[in-house]
């Protein structure tokens, strides 16, 4: 990494900018009782989680963005927001921050990590190009940020007009961090002569990238933990004149982790707000939620930390609003508040989208390529509770194209069982033609494929911890797919394995519900130490979701990623035809009888 000298410069940068925000005009009326104390007021904008969203468009559909709550997408609609506030404000201080993931999640940024890199083409990419022109005062490093390794992230932070912040990102072989971790702004507040106030940002990144992007970061970066690396940062910045404190946190609130107790918690926001003194406000993201405005009590000083997350994909923006007054020298907050807003209220920035169209158009373009025939429709909207052939497909390509690069070695011999999860539950190949677009749909995660060796105790094991993903249901109650699943589970945290043949059974209590399990096509019970090759996603096969027994040296890994293996599949052959990989395996049961 070159991000030392990057960070030095950037911090000379930082300086000068905020040295150049113009002043700003506030202040009490003349007629002011004289005892009232003068008051100034800051606000601060935020945006999390915009993965990759700059037009309201969804790639997948070919059409505008919509959802059954009618949210919009994109920094085009944040820009509008932000434009709004500032020209409200007529130029008083008015600072804008993101807090992390926002280079991955759309084929627009993949097609700038993957079919043209901006690492060889030296072109800007739309989500720097669209930020750029939003003008924010600092982004904080998400998780997946680091998806595409740490030369496009490096190339990425170059194109931006403003400082990439990772405090707790740091140099695995110096201790020392690896980005900025923070930058103070100074603003002039009030008229000719008026006091400045001095706002430090510090920028927290996720510390499952440990996991996550293991194979980009591992002997290069380690992650400290979030809480320990405000608590060392804050006084620090206080101690370099830091009038108000403000963090931007990649991380929930929930103080939960979706992986083991072997890295610091992924989702600690709250916990840094009650065991940290000195900070003001955090603007949070990662969990994908809205939270408009939470107060956090300092344990410590007993003060009132202001918290907020603006859900994701550019859906909501958050504003958060601070009234200072000045005593004895010394700034402080009278009143602090926050709220959310949405932003299907606006139309697009006309600035934004002109900086990214030629990209956005180029990647319309390419997801609409017809790659293959389907012989029949295949949804995805069942994959969850019943075995389907749109999710065999998946596990099919998996297990061909490891079986293939293990053929003639030492694992040659091993049946091969392939992973997959239901990613979504809208993803369809029409009958007929079928784009990247709609291949993408079904595989919306950059992964890549690998395979590890398990027995046949691990396999069983796996199934019982993924078959938590249900909710109890004695026999004969009810049975709704719409609240069959646990919703504290994400779908991708729920996977079906192809290879043997399984029975769920979700009258029984977790732990025990993997009632029938034997070799493919046979009643013969899968011994416990039986051998398999398990075709695996990167994510999964590195801790994602915690899943036991997975996280074991590979026997496989091309680094290919599976939604090109996918579209090259379909390609290939030309046809898609479930005759051809739709093998029926496992079922949810009750007592032995079916529920579907």
């Amino acid at each position: 990494m070159t991000s030392s000298s990057g960070a030095s410069r950037r911090q000379v940068l930082a300086v000068a900018a905020a040295a150049a925000t113009a002043p700003l005009l506030a202040g009490a009326p003349a007629e002011a009782k004289p005892k009232q104390p003068k008051t100034w007021d800051l606000t601060i904008l935020g945006t999390s989680d915009t993965h990759g969203n700059v037009y309201n468009w969804d790639y997948y559909k070919d059409a505008e963005f919509d959802d059954s709550k009618h949210n919009d997408v994109g920094v085009a609609k944040l820009a509008t927001l932000v434009n709004q506030i500032r020209a409200e404000r007529r130029g008083r201080a008015t600072l804008v921050l993101d807090a992390g993931d926002t280079i991955q999640g759309t084929p627009l940024a993949t097609y700038y990590a993957k079919q043209e890199p901006i690492t060889s083409t030296g072109e800007t990419h739309p989500m720097a190009r669209a930020m750029n022109i939003l003008k924010y005062d600092a982004v904080t490093l998400g998780n997946h940020e680091f998806n595409y390794g740490l030369p496009l992230l490096a190339t990425w932070i170059e194109q931006l007009g403003f400082p990439a912040l990772a405090a707790n990102a740091l140099n695995a072989k110096t201790g020392k961090p690896a980005f900025l971790p923070y930058v103070i702004k100074e603003i002039k507040l009030g008229g000719h002569g008026a006091p400045k106030l001095r706002v430090g940002i510090l920028g927290l990144t996720n510390p499952g990238v440990a996991i996550w992007d293991k194979g980009n970061v591992e002997g290069r970066l380690v992650f400290a933990d979030m809480v320990a690396t405000a608590a060392k940062w804050v006084p620090e910045m206080r101690r370099r004149g830091a009038d108000l404190v403000v963090i931007s946190a990649h991380g929930g609130d929930s103080g939960t982790s979706s992986y083991g107790p072997e890295l610091p918690n992924e989702n600690p926001t709250a916990l840094i707000a009650e065991q940290v003194p000195g900070i003001d406000a955090i603007l949070f993201g990662h969990a994908h939620n809205e939270v408009p405005e939470k107060f956090v009590t300092n344990l410590t000083t007993g003060e009132r930390v202001l918290t907020s997350e603006p859900s994701k994909w550019g859906q909501r923006l958050t504003r958060m609003d601070f009234t200072l007054t000045r005593e004895k020298g010394r700034w402080r907050v009278t009143a602090k508040s926050a709220t959310t807003l949405n932003t299907n209220t606006v139309v697009e920035d006309p600035a934004v989208l002109a900086a990214v169209r030629g990209q956005h158009t180029k990647t319309v373009e390419y997801v609409n390529r017809v790659v293959a025939q389907s012989s029949v429709e295949l949804s995805a909207a069942e994959s969850r509770y019943k075995d389907t052939p749109i999710l065999d497909f998946i596990n099919h390509v998996q297990t061909e194209v490891v079986t293939e690069a293990l053929a003639g070695g030492e694992y040659a011999g091993l049946p091969v069982l392939s992973i997959a999860a239901p990613f979504s539950r809208t993803a369809v190949f029409p009958q007929g033609d079928v784009r990247i677009r709609d291949v993408a749909g079904l595989y919306v995660y950059d992964n890549t494929l690998e395979a590890v060796v398990l027995t046949g105790a691990e396999v069983k094991a796996y199934l019982e911890y993924s078959a938590k993903y249900f909710v109890t249901l004695p026999a004969g109650a009810p049975v709704n797919p719409e609240t069959i699943s646990d919703p504290a589970v994400p779908d991708y945290n729920y996977d079906v394995f192809s290879g043997v043949d399984y029975d769920i059974d979700i009258a029984k209590p977790v732990g025990q519900r993997i009632t029938r399990l034997v070799l493919a096509g046979t009643d013969t019970p899968v011994a416990a130490d039986a051998r398999f090759v398990v075709a695996v996603n990167n994510y999964r096969r590195s801790g994602g979701g915690n899943f036991p027994g997975i996280v074991k040296t590979q026997v496989y890994n091309a680094q290919q990623e599976i939604r090109q293996l996918l579209i090259d599949w379909a390609q290939a052959k030309g046809v898609i035809d479930p005759a051809d990989f739709f093998v029926p395996n496992w079922k949810l049961v009750r007592d032995g009888v079916p529920v579907f």
